[in-house]
């Protein structure tokens, strides 16, 4: 089998949302949009992979496809809990009302439905997709209830002696919204409420809701909501919530932050780690497929995790301890990094540094981060893709800091995260390659090792 170390990447292939990411029996499982044939994007099957540690990946089996009328066209995105000591996975279904005639993988005039569906696995690696499915939330008749097209991405957790899902949807294609359903068996679900906000966007994808701190936050991928013609106008967002179990009653407390800066990042997902902390992973969406020695031509990772905070209001993402763990290792000169491999910078700019990555730059300029990745996005050896390139954001900044740029920079051959002032902000940025040479201010340089 494929392993990966640090950023689980496509076995091959496409992937896209993170699904059913859960510590259960001893492992983090996590699942994953996954087109099996060829690195685009088509029907879609449930990838699995599993970790001890959140950093050593190894690709399992394709844990489900479609055997079902219902789901005859995707087992789309959705999440896991655990029940009596068996895990029960949560997706949306899709079927296909009409299909090209030339890609029966693409549905024209999104002429398709949506319904929720189940499936148990008794320990996370067996599913009996003939059998074991089970569609619990038909297509929407009602459309003052849900959307019977856009309505997907069940995010299920109990609280109590309930369980509860929330599910994104859309009001006429124009008006975002959040369903909530409750169940008391896990099985069988029950419409609940409904919440609507600007900040859903046109469309909402893989919301979630959950505790961090003393109260919740929400956090989801909201469709079209930047505008300047450039991708990706779908972005994910965060925010300290109200959330009303009883009546399911949800309000925002606060403006929405982006859940990453580089705005490459989308549809988070997250759970508890084996320690209790809320812990994220989200899909870094990429133009063009990347080549590698182990597996056929890949698109689409994951960003490290990520542990989700909230103080006073913000929502910060900071370096998962076992990612620390990972980079243990000190450099004592900057010509010991290998560039194939993934290292670590550690460092503090002044207003008007710049740190140049192998092409990669990163400026403190007018109290904020900078970043640039113009000289190391575009594949050269492609013509086609160096002109694509010019429809993607080359530079990224954070908010307003206050005179504070503590940087702490994860790079490898196809991603770099920069964590700002210890997780206040994150920019995910997706590359093809960095050249050699590092030049501007560092502070500490680590490489990674296996322990």
């Amino acid at each position: 089998m494929i392993k990966d170390i640090l950023h689980l990447k496509a076995p091959g292939n496409w992937i896209n949302d993170p699904n059913g990411f859960i510590y259960y029996q001893g492992k983090y499982h996590l699942f994953y949009q996954h087109f099996p044939y060829a690195p685009v994007w088509g029907t879609m099957h449930w990838g699995h992979a599993v970790s001890d540690d959140l950093v050593h990946w190894e690709h399992k089996e394709i844990a489900l496809f479609p055997t079902k009328d219902y789901d005859r066209n995707g087992v789309f995105s959705g999440s896991a809990i655990e029940k009596d000591g068996m895990l029960y996975l949560y997706y949306s279904a899709v079927r296909y009302l009409k299909e090209e005639p030339e890609n029966i993988h693409l549905c024209p005039g999104e002429k398709f439905e949506t319904s929720q569906a189940m499936i148990t696995s008794p320990d996370g690696y067996q599913f009996d997709n003939w059998r074991d499915k089970r569609q619990i939330i038909p297509v929407s008749a009602d459309v003052t209830i849900a959307d019977a097209v856009h309505t997907r991405d069940p995010k299920v957790w109990k609280s109590g002696d309930t369980y509860y899902m929330i599910l994104g949807s859309t009001l006429e294609g124009k008006h975002g919204r959040v369903l909530f359903y409750k169940s008391r068996d896990a099985r069988t679900w029950t419409y609940a409420n409904q919440c609507r906000d600007k900040v859903f966007g046109k469309i909402l994808e893989c919301p979630d809701i959950f505790m961090a701190g003393e109260g919740y936050v929400f956090m989801g991928s909201p469709m079209g909501i930047l505008d300047d013609g450039l991708e990706y106008a779908h972005q994910s967002i965060c925010a300290p919530v109200d959330f009303e179990e009883e009546s399911c009653e949800l309000k925002l407390l606060r403006p929405s932050q982006f859940v990453d800066y580089g705005l490459d990042l989308y549809a988070p997902q997250t759970t508890l780690d084996k320690d209790g902390r809320r812990v994220m992973i989200a899909w870094m969406r990429m133009p063009y497929a990347a080549d590698a020695p182990d597996r056929n031509p890949w698109k689409g990772m994951m960003c490290l995790p990520r542990v989700v905070e909230e103080e006073a209001g913000h929502i910060y993402f900071r370096v998962h301890p076992e990612t620390e763990r990972y980079f243990s290792k000190e450099m004592l000169r900057r010509e010991e990094i290998d560039y194939h491999k993934p290292f670590r910078i550690k460092t503090v700019l002044k207003e008007g540094d710049m740190l140049d990555i192998g092409g990669y730059c990163i400026k403190a300029e007018n109290d904020c981060i900078r970043t640039d990745r113009t000289r190391v996005f575009a594949r050269k050896d492609y013509e086609r893709d160096t002109k694509e390139a010019e429809q993607y954001r080359m530079t990224s900044s954070t908010p307003s800091l206050c005179g504070r740029y503590e940087l702490d920079i994860f790079a490898e051959p196809n991603l770099i995260e920069v964590f700002v002032n210890q997780g206040q902000y994150v920019l995910s940025n997706v590359i093809y390659g960095l050249g050699r040479g590092i030049s501007g201010p560092v502070k500490q340089l680590f490489s990674g090792g296996d322990r």
